[in-house]
Parts: C-alpha cells; sequence; structure tokens
C-alpha cells in the first residue's frame, strides 16, 4: 500500500526538458540584466545600482507572480504579461548593448518555451 500524499508529491517534483531550458531562460535573462547595468551604465554608482538593481527587481517579479509557486496568483494573461517582460527586457538590453544576433536567438528561444509552457499549463488549469 503507498503512500498517496507521497505518491502526490513525486508527480509534482517531475521535471522535464522543456522545464530545465525555462530555468536556464530565466537564468540567463537575469544575467542579461546585470550585464547591462554592468555596461551601459556610468560605473560606480549608476552601473552598480543598476547592475544589481535590475536583475533583483525582475526576480522578485518573477518570483511574486510567475514562479511556480508564486504567492500572488494571476491568471494566464498577468503570467504571460510578467513573462515577457522580463524576457522581453533581456532582448531588449541584448540590442542595446549592440549584439542583436544574441538578443534574437534568446527571443526566438523564449518564445518557443514560453508557448510550449503556456499550452501546458492552460491544459492543467483545464483537466482541474
Amino acid at each position: 500500500m503507498s503512500n498517496t500524499r507521497s505518491d502526490r508529491r513525486r508527480q509534482d517534483i517531475r521535471v522535464g526538458p522543456n522545464e530545465i531550458l525555462r530555468f536556464l531562460l530565466e537564468l540567463f535573462a537575469l544575467f542579461s540584466l546585470g550585464y547591462w547595468g554592468y555596461l551601459a551604465w556610468p560605473f560606480p554608482w549608476p552601473g552598480v545600482l543598476f547592475m544589481i538593481g535590475a536583475p533583483l527587481f525582475a526576480a522578485v517579479v518573477w518570483g511574486l507572480f510567475r514562479s511556480p509557486k508564486a504567492p500572488i496568483k494571476v491568471d494566464a494573461v498577468g503570467r504571460g504579461i510578467v513573462e515577457i517582460a522580463v524576457m522581453g527586457s533581456a532582448v531588449i538590453a541584448w540590442t542595446m548593448l549592440g549584439y542583436p544576433i544574441v538578443a534574437l536567438v534568446f527571443g526566438v528561444i523564449a518564445l518557443v518555451s514560453g508557448i510550449i509552457n503556456m499550452r501546458k499549463e492552460t491544459r492543467r488549469e483545464q483537466a482541474g
């Protein structure tokens, strides 16, 4: 006889390739914002503030609204807006730094991964 609580916990822990890709994309977006803050602003004070503040703000917003265990539950539109804002700001950062190829590749990968994840989330919500 198995414990249903532990079985349910094991099902929640299931991590697929898209979840791993999304985690790496989130880390790259945070790195991109910090790199942009370091290079786009004069050093020391505005540069240090933007280098720390931009990724910190993005991480807090993501954690509040978009993470799997977000304390503030929003609908699919709200989650999409947060995701587009964070990933889009990383794309804009790379474009501003003069790396349009990096911005394009990151943007396309983030877009495809986001679409796959949104379809999976809506299917899970409709199932109950």
